[in-house]
């Protein structure tokens, strides 16, 4: 396929929504506790439903794209957030909202495999890796902005929100629901574009992200391949375990309002990550990328406690921190595996995407050990488990190839290049 910028662009503004709508549980999450009136520990299954699907539909989605072609691919996924979403606010129980979420979690992962070979192949494999920057950096800035406008929506005046015929479509009681009613407008518009656009099927030749079920099941018995999956769902666990708590955790010991200032905190949460992700580009020219992952896994352990244990004023910044300091680690953790491996990139990087099923379980297990416990406190330490596992990816790592940094000699730069 030649360069195609028209594709790029679509599939930048597909990351953007994939994260508008991923990260919109953390600012909602609140709201969810008191529309339906439970426990943080049936609440913690909101997200498990979404990312439960990652670990179901990832492989399978590689194997339809592989059959079908990126285009219908993400069709079909929009077709199926649409519906979900429709769904979750025509029939807001709870068991039905499982069901839509699971449908849009589906969505996000078909989604996830099709766009990242479809931006290979449509930048040109030398450009992936900018490309691939600029993608983050869109999934970033839609989750900065996700709970901004959710925040915008439900502190508007009584005059206001009386005017906003998307609050008139909710529940006076459930006016979160209003950010589900944009989303599908958002998914109507992207069957629109895509519908219209020219997508070619790229070949198995262009495509080497997809694998067989038979070649993951093999690689899965590799213990490298092992280790770095679950590095992954340490890491999805991690972030999600993080982002989901914030407004929660600001309102019960700090007395935050969670639908302005605790979402103001989540968005700068994910704003810091962005911003991370930049410097993140920096350092990893300039230093070996384990030795950045062991530093930046001190500095969230340090964040983390200190927004736990510290004052109000310095929790509203640790919480950001926490988010800068994850910023690099599923950018190194990703590269470190695929560059521990000989081959069988595109079925390693199928099986990593399977671990961010990581984020279904962080906030069911925080929920349910805080209500054993007491204390939301004590059970947001549970986090430094998987940050310590990523943590000891810096030590037990082993690639075949360490990243080029300006200090490396030129035989390694070229042998990094060559591969």
């Amino acid at each position: 396929m030649k360069r195609n910028y028209l594709i790029v662009l679509l599939v930048l503004v597909t990351f953007f929504v994939i994260s508008f709508i991923t990260n919109l549980l953390a600012p909602i999450f609140p709201a969810l506790i008191q529309s339906y009136n439970i426990g943080l520990t049936l609440a913690g299954f909101f997200p498990f439903a979404f990312f439960i699907a990652y670990g179901v539909m990832s492989i399978p989605a590689g194997l339809l794209v592989q059959s079908l072609g990126e285009k219908k691919v993400m069709l079909i996924a929009f077709s199926l957030a649409l519906f979900g979403s429709v769904l979750f606010v025509s029939l807001p129980i709870f068991a039905v909202a499982m069901s839509a979420l699971f449908l849009i979690g589906t969505a996000m992962a078909l989604l996830q495999v099709a766009i990242n070979p479809l931006l290979r192949a449509s930048g040109g494999s030398k450009h992936f890796a900018v490309f691939s920057v600029a993608a983050q950096l869109m999934f970033g800035g839609a989750a900065t902005l996700s709970p901004l406008v959710y925040s915008a929506l439900v502190k508007a005046d009584s005059q206001a929100q009386s005017q906003n015929w998307l609050l008139q479509l909710v529940p006076a009681d459930m006016t979160w629901l209003s950010m589900y009613l944009l989303f599908a407008l958002l998914c109507t518009v992207m069957l629109v574009v895509i519908s219209v656009l020219p997508i070619k099927h790229n070949t198995q030749a262009e495509n080497p992200q997809q694998g067989s079920i038979k070649q993951s099941l093999q690689l899965f018995k590799d213990p490298t391949v092992i280790k770095f999956f679950f590095a992954i769902v340490a890491y999805v666990a991690l972030e999600q375990g993080v982002a989901n708590s914030i407004s929660v955790f600001l309102q019960t010991y700090h007395q935050l309002d969670p639908n302005t200032g605790g979402a103001q905190i989540v968005s700068q949460f994910w704003l810091s990550l962005t911003l991370g992700c930049l410097l993140g580009i920096v350092l990893l020219k300039l230093f070996d990328a384990k030795h950045v992952l062991l530093t930046f896994s001190v500095g969230a352990a340090v964040s983390l406690f200190t927004a736990l244990f510290a004052h109000t004023e310095l929790a509203l910044w640790a919480f950001p921190a926490v988010g800068f300091f994850l910023s690099i680690m599923w950018s190194v953790i990703f590269s470190l595996a695929l560059n521990s491996v000989a081959k069988g990139h595109g079925t390693v990087s199928g099986i990593l995407c399977t671990g961010i099923v990581g984020g279904a379980f962080a906030s069911p297990i925080i929920g349910a050990v805080s209500e054993l416990t007491g204390s939301l406190q004590i059970s947001l330490l549970l986090l430094l488990m998987p940050l310590g596992y990523i943590f000891s990816v810096g030590i037990w790592a082993n690639p075949l190839v360490a990243n080029h940094t300006l200090k490396s000699n030129p035989q390694t730069a070229k042998l990094a290049e060559s591969n």
